[in-house]
């Protein structure tokens, strides 16, 4: 009888050693476990428990390695009027020639000045834009679930201004990409033509605060080669 219930409990425990759980791909102390493609030394820091990012120059920094199926959970603030930022997912490991950015999808995070500083024909773009839109980048095709072009814009403008944190909870599983803006699911995307890649976070001219960066990695699934960002040399 012992030996049967220690059975049942090693069973138990293998089975929970496999359940998917939240890890930091940020600890808060140093940059392990990331990677400076194309910006400045000094572009990203550290600071009590928080990644800065300076802005400058427009470029990215990535993961050491790929992810396909993933729960990514991110808080981001702002600190400049208009501030530009955002996320690649899905990316492959350097720049495309002639731009700052790699192949991948880009979950974007604008302050929530950027329409009135951005005007265009003395017209305002609509408030969707300054959060949350899904579009690919590069060689990468998506379908928008709410297109405004080739892009995905948010059904609801959930974002907080300058100074004060914002959360996306990004579900990401088999080329399709879910989004949610501070507790409620706003945006997503499809039919990726790259569904397993690096994920990277984006410097594009404002300074911004990223915190409590975790991932939950899920199972994989049918992925061909063509479907993978090429891994870096």
């Amino acid at each position: 009888m012992k030996r049967f219930g220690a059975a049942i409990l090693m069973a138990g425990l293998l089975v929970a050693a496999d359940v998917p759980a939240f890890r930091d791909l940020f600890n808060g102390k140093d940059l392990e476990g990331w990677v400076n493609v194309n910006t400045a030394a000094d572009t990203w820091q550290v600071e009590n428990g928080m990644l800065v990012c300076t802005g400058h120059p427009i470029g990215v920094m990535r993961t050491v390695r790929q992810y396909e199926n993933f729960v990514l959970h991110v808080e981001w603030m702002h600190t400049e009027p208009g501030g530009n930022s955002g996320m690649f997912l899905w990316s492959g490991p350097r720049a495309n020639p002639g731009s700052p950015f790699p192949d991948g999808v880009e979950v974007q995070m604008l302050e929530l000045e950027w329409p009135e500083l951005h005007k265009q024909d003395g017209k305002t773009p609509p408030l969707a834009y300054v959060h949350g839109e899904l579009f690919g980048v590069g060689s990468v095709k998506t379908t928008p679930d709410n297109p405004r072009g080739v892009r995905s814009m948010s059904i609801e403008n959930r974002c907080k201004g300058r100074g004060e944190w914002n959360t996306y909870d990004v579900v990401a599983v088999d080329g399709v990409i879910k989004l949610s803006v501070n507790g409620k699911f706003v945006n997503g995307i499809s039919h990726t033509s790259q569904k397993k890649g690096y994920i990277c976070m984006e410097s594009e001219g404002a300074k911004i605060y990223f915190r409590n960066i975790r991932i939950m990695e899920l199972p994989p699934g049918v992925t061909t080669a063509g479907q993978s960002a090429p891994e870096a040399n």
